[in-house]
């Protein structure tokens, strides 16, 4: 749990809201074909056959929150044959702006790890 204070009083956000609100917009960004897992526990539920989703949307995103600043870390796989750089920076400022757009909370860090490259 998140919790914000302004002056109209607290806000507490969770943070299954941030990770599905970031997941939803890497995914929507051109260039990413798909969500890397990003920590032992989300590989260990990919792999059991339950507890799998084909949309697994939360995975590959980590956000912490450090100092009333967000901190996101993303698993991505990109488009081969499109510019790397240039989907990495989209994602960066396509998340950033939506956080920080939706919820009021000021994100210091986007970290995109590149982890693989899809045809």
């Amino acid at each position: 749990m998140i919790n914000v204070k302004n002056h109209l009083g607290q806000i507490t956000l969770s943070k299954p809201f941030l990770v599905s609100l970031i997941g939803g917009t890497v995914t929507n960004c051109f260039g990413v074909v798909d969500m890397n897992s990003g920590s032992v526990k989300q590989t260990i539920l990919e792999t059991l056959p339950f507890l799998k989703k084909k949309n697994y949307i939360e995975k590959g995103v980590n956000v912490r929150y450090v100092r009333d600043k967000l901190h996101v870390d993303l698993h991505i796989t990109v488009m081969y044959g499109v510019n790397v750089t240039a989907v990495v920076k989209s994602v960066m400022n396509k998340v950033r702006y939506a956080v920080e757009d939706t919820t009021g909370i000021s994100v210091e860090k986007v970290n995109v790890f590149v982890d693989g490259l899809n045809a």
